[in-house]
């Protein structure tokens, strides 16, 4: 690999890991407004959806038309991964710090290690297993920062249950997409899928909202832009090039600074508390998680 591509790779994949990091804070900055979970995912999946169609259009062209089995598989991934995964991410947000959110989406890959055994009917190696135990350590430790600065810990368990239902479903969508993504293209998959999504948020919202609901302070409509182009859309597409770019495993250790972005962040921004607890839960996620990296 040159050095080149090396270092646009690497520029790419953190550029993935700040636009990620950065969209739980703006789902934070958003809520003081008055905005409910929602409204703010429908306004953030307008405002991505040209894109996704623009990227959508141009990979298709001249390409064979979906058959059913495509068609049922982008269908199903698309309702999974960014219409299950976002709203319950978005409703967990409403009572979890910005800083827990992330920590506990990013167990993703001991998720798909959990699922990907129970397929194969097999146990965990010793390796697996200390990072399971380090994983969901550091869990509990971030759980115990934000119980500890909280004085309503029914609201802490239910708004973790909700994020870490996000991650499930982000699980089902990173395992059952390969063989599609495979056969469709990065590009042409995702951007279908995130269609997909777009308009199962657009029914949610219509089915339980008015369409007044939409019209939001002007602050509401810049958090839910930057959501929608720098924490949705640039990021999917950095990824995916900085996948290409440097291989899945390289890009996965790159990202592992997403979750101690958030948390800074989340201090710098959202004056969210910081203590010895949450830097402790962090370090112990992605210990666990560079194991698993290891394996998967």
């Amino acid at each position: 690999m040159n050095s080149g591509a090396l270092g646009s790779g690497i520029a790419l994949a953190i550029l993935a890991a700040f636009g990620l990091s950065f969209k739980a804070i703006f789902v934070k900055l958003a809520y003081p407004y008055g905005v409910d979970a929602i409204t703010l995912l429908a306004l953030r999946m307008l405002f991505a959806a040209p894109v996704f169609l623009w990227v959508g259009f141009a990979a298709s062209r001249g390409q064979a038309p979906l058959g059913n089995r495509e068609r049922f598989g982008v269908v199903v991934m698309g309702l999974a991964g960014y219409y299950g995964a976002s709203i319950f991410d978005f409703l967990g947000l409403q009572y979890v710090s910005a800083g827990l959110e992330r920590l506990i989406l990013f167990t993703y890959p001991t998720l798909t290690l959990l699922l990907n055994m129970a397929l194969a009917r097999r146990f965990a190696t010793r390796r697996e297993m200390l990072a399971l135990i380090l994983c969901y350590a550091g869990i509990a430790a971030a759980f115990w920062h934000d119980l500890e600065f909280s004085t309503d810990r029914a609201a802490i368990w239910l708004g973790g249950g909700l994020v870490f239902a996000s991650a499930l479903c982000y699980t089902v969508y990173l395992t059952g997409s390969a063989g599609l993504i495979a056969r469709l293209g990065a590009a042409r998959f995702t951007s279908l899928a995130t269609l997909v999504s777009t308009v199962a948020v657009s029914l949610h919202f219509i089915a339980v909202k008015p369409l007044s609901a939409l019209i939001q302070p002007l602050p509401v409509y810049g958090h839910a832009l930057a959501m929608g182009l720098l924490c949705t859309a640039l990021p999917i597409f950095a990824q995916s090039a900085a996948i290409h770019r440097l291989g899945s495993s390289r890009v996965a250790l790159v990202s592992m600074i997403g979750p101690l972005l958030t948390i800074v962040f989340a201090a710098w921004l959202l004056a969210e508390p910081l203590s010895v607890n949450q830097i402790l839960g962090a370090a112990l996620v992605v210990s666990g998680v560079t194991l698993i990296g290891r394996r998967l």
